[in-house]
This record gives structure tokens, sequence and C-alpha cells, in this order.
């Protein structure tokens, strides 16, 4: 999460933004975290009530892998272009038509009475986010403008992303097992009224010039939810089909047309010479990997947990409790290695430990003990913990001033992409395998070798992330 601290020229331009809310700096960062929580929240909460929901509106595992991965690619696609909108129309008015926006989308998940009506849903929601990120950090800076103070504010907003990160699986247990899957979404819409009762105090924010890349925006949306189609439905259905080929070759001619669009663009949405950094190059592919095995490995589990091992909705949520509970320990851990050693030790320590915990996780078996399988994750939590502030700095360090935005940005879109690409990925291995565990080893196999290369890359990098290329 740390790396969307400069995720857009809204959170840059803002900084400079007059007037303070009612009530002081307090309402503006209540309003702010408010929002951010209730983003990262529904990425993870979703996922322990999958069973739920597959029984109560069925359409099978690609149907459940459209309800996750709706949400993250909407997001991740949106999420290059949402910062100039929010400069086009002001930081407050964006964030409180993003809230609204959410809320809406909230209340139709809860009400949905099919499992279309709900992925249909989910992807509204997951536009909304993508509004209300960089305008919430805008927020923050416009309400904090002294440095240090803002510094304080803008930690604990990234606080408010963890502890979601944290909270998600086990409140969506919690909340499916006792009141049923729909009260997932619905708990969104208290703390939504309550962000824009906060957010009714804070002045409005100026409008800034800003060019939307409409062309790169429109292509890069057809280019992943064709590639995410072809995987989900190829997995379900067959990789010969015609309809899941012709996805596939969509989503080639999408990424092509969109390179070619940032390459010759007046403005592109994603300035392709950040690319000639292999720091850059690097760091987005671990960060790809990362989620890749974060987000796919709460998925697998959570359904491993109550369909192979019959466990309740709310007991597999307790589960991820060891896994999430250390974060933000090793978050500062991670901080005084990298100052100490440089970036590159926390960042290949990082991902081979979560690799290490991927291989583990290879021997649960049917009677495996719980307890046992909670105490194997604890290591993928932790190894992405211990990765990602290092991660962050590297990439910072190694682009100029002018772009540290739009580097933050790219990588949180290469992340998000990596958790609905592995969705979709590990959904297709679990239908075409035999049984669930060989679904499950051959997509922690996959995760886990992929780490392993991302970890061997780093090792080439700068030793203090210097600049190997002019971006």
């Amino acid at each position: 999460m740390k790396s969307l601290l400069k995720s857009s020229p809204a959170a840059r331009a803002s900084a400079a933004a007059p007037g303070v809310a009612r009530g002081g700096s307090t309402v503006v960062l209540g309003a702010a975290l408010l929002g951010f929580f209730l983003i990262a929240l529904d990425a993870l909460i979703v996922t322990v009530a999958l069973p739920d929901i597959g029984r109560s509106l069925g359409g099978g595992m690609s149907g459940l892998q459209w309800m996750v991965d709706g949400y993250t690619l909407i997001f991740a696609a949106l999420m290059l272009s949402a910062g100039a909108l929010s400069d086009r129309i002001g930081a407050r008015q964006a964030y409180g038509g993003g809230l609204v926006l959410f809320a809406l989308a909230s209340a139709a998940c809860g009400l949905a009475p099919s499992l279309g009506v709900l992925v249909a849903a989910r992807l509204v929601q997951g536009a909304a986010a993508a509004v209300m990120m960089p305008a919430s950090l805008a927020l923050v800076r416009q309400g904090f403008p002294d440095q240090a103070k803002r510094a304080q504010a803008i930690a604990l907003w990234t606080v408010g992303g963890a502890v979601a990160v944290a909270a998600g699986p086990v409140l969506g247990g919690a909340l499916t097992a006792t009141v049923g899957w729909r009260w997932i979404f619905f708990v969104n819409l208290p703390a939504g009224l309550l962000a824009l009762a906060l957010l009714a105090r804070v002045p409005a924010s100026p409008r800034l010039p800003a060019r939307l890349d409409v062309v790169g925006q429109a292509t890069a949306v057809v280019a992943m939810g064709a590639l995410t189609y072809g995987v989900i439905e190829g997995g379900d259905k067959g990789f010969g089909r015609p309809l899941v080929v012709a996805s596939l070759v969509v989503a080639a001619a999408a990424a092509a047309a969109f390179l070619t669009a940032q390459a010759r663009g007046a403005r592109p949405m994603l300035p392709l010479p950040l690319f000639r950094s292999r720091v850059v190059a690097v760091s987005l592919a671990v960060g790809f990997m990362l989620n890749a095995a974060y987000y796919g490995g709460v998925f697998l589990f959570s359904l491993y947990l109550q369909q192979e091992r019959g466990l309740s909705a709310l007991h597999a949520g307790l589960m991820f409790i060891p896994m999430t509970a250390l974060v933000a320990v090793v978050n500062l851990a991670s901080a005084k290695l990298a100052a100490l050693f440089g970036p590159r030790v926390p960042m290949v320590a990082g991902q081979l430990v979560t690799a290490a915990g991927l291989l583990a996780l290879l021997g649960v078996g049917t009677h495996t003990q719980v307890w046992t399988v909670a105490a194997l994750m604890v290591p993928v939590g932790l190894g992405g913990a211990l990765t990602v502030p290092a991660l962050t700095a590297m990439l910072l360090d190694a682009v100029p001033a002018d772009r540290a935005g739009t580097a933050s940005a790219v990588l949180n879109t290469a992340r998000q992409v990596g958790g609905a690409i592995a969705v979709a990925a590990f959904g297709a291995l679990l239908a075409g395998a035999n049984t669930f565990l060989a679904g499950m080893r051959w997509s922690m196999l996959l995760a886990a070798a992929g780490l392993v290369l991302t970890a061997g890359a780093t090792l080439t990098l700068p030793r203090k992330g210097r600049r190997d290329g002019e971006v």
C-alpha cells in the first residue's frame, strides 16, 4: 500500500490547494481514511464468502472468479488515468462522486438476485474505487499544508489500507457465518455515509488542467478484460473454444494498440521511456508476482478450507489471522533493513520467504491440521510485507522526481493486475486438474517459481537503486 503515496498528479497538485475542513484537518483525514479502508477491504472481504455465494447464486468456478476479478480488474485498468480525472473536476468533488457510486454499487451487490448482476455491480465498485484512490490522498495533502504533519497523516492513511487488507478475510468470514454473505457488501454503507458526512465539511478543491488519454484508457481496459476472460473461460470450458481464442487475440491486439498509443501520444498515461530503466522493469515484475502470490493464495485457501476441509466461513476467516497479524511490524523492519543494507536485501529476502512458504504449502492435504495450514501461510504474508516498502523506495529512487507519481501508479497497477491474473489462472488450474489439491499445488508451484525468478532479477539491480537508464 505504501507505493500509493504519490499515485497521481492530483495528489501532487492538491498540496497547494486552499482551505481546511471545518472542524480541522482531522475531518479531512477521517474522510480520506474511511474511503481508503473500504477500497482495500473490498479487494479481499469477498474471498472467504465465495462458497456461500456460489451455493446461493450458482454460476460455478468461473462466475466466482469474475466476482473477485471484476473489482480488481477495473480498479487496475482505470487507476492510471483516475488522477487526471481528479485534477479536472477537483479532488473533493471526485472523491465524493466516487464514494456515492461505491456505496450504490455496494448496495447493488448486496441485493443482487443473480451472479451476473453481482459481477456487474462489482465492476462498478472497481471503477468507483479507481476514482476514489488518488482523490483520497489528494485530500490528505490539501488538509495538511505543513509537511511534517502531512507525513504523519499519510502514515495514518496507509495504516487504514493495511488494516483493511488484514481484516478482509476475517471480517468476511464473520459476516458470512453470522448474518449472511450479502452483509459483506452492506457493511460498506454506514462507513460510506460517515465518510460523506465528514466530506461535507471539507472545502471544494480547485479544478486543474489535465488531459485524459482516452485511446490509451480504452485499449487498456479491453486488453485486460479480454485477457482475463480468455484465462477464466479457457480454464472452465477449454482453451480451444472459438470464443476463448478470439478473446485472447483481442487482448493481444488491444495491447498492441495501447503500446502504439503510448508511444505516439502527446500526453500518454504510461510514458514508455520509464521502461528503459532496469530498476523500473524489475520492480514491476516483482510487484506483479507478489500480489499474484498473496491474492491468489487467499483465493485458493479460502476455497480449500471450506470445500476440502469443511470449515465454516467464520473459521476459515480466522485461519488468515496469523498470516496478516505481523504485517505492520515487518513493514517497519523492511525500512530499517533497507537503510542498513540497501533495498535489494529485504526485497530478495522477502521474495524468497514468500516462495519458501508456497513450497511448504505443497505438502498440505486433506488431513493436515488446519492450524498447521494457518502457520504455513504466515511466510506468504510476511514475505510480501518485507518486500513492498523496499521495492517502493528503490523504484522511486530510480526515476526523476517529476515521474514519481506516474511510477507509483504504474507499480500499483502492475500489482493489481498480478492479483487479478492469479485468480483467473489459479481458477483455471483448479478447473482443469483431476482434483482440487492437484490444481492448488500447481498454482503454488508456479507462483513460487515466478518469485524465484524475480528474486534472481532483483540481484542484478544496483545496490542502492541508482538509475541505470534515462527515464
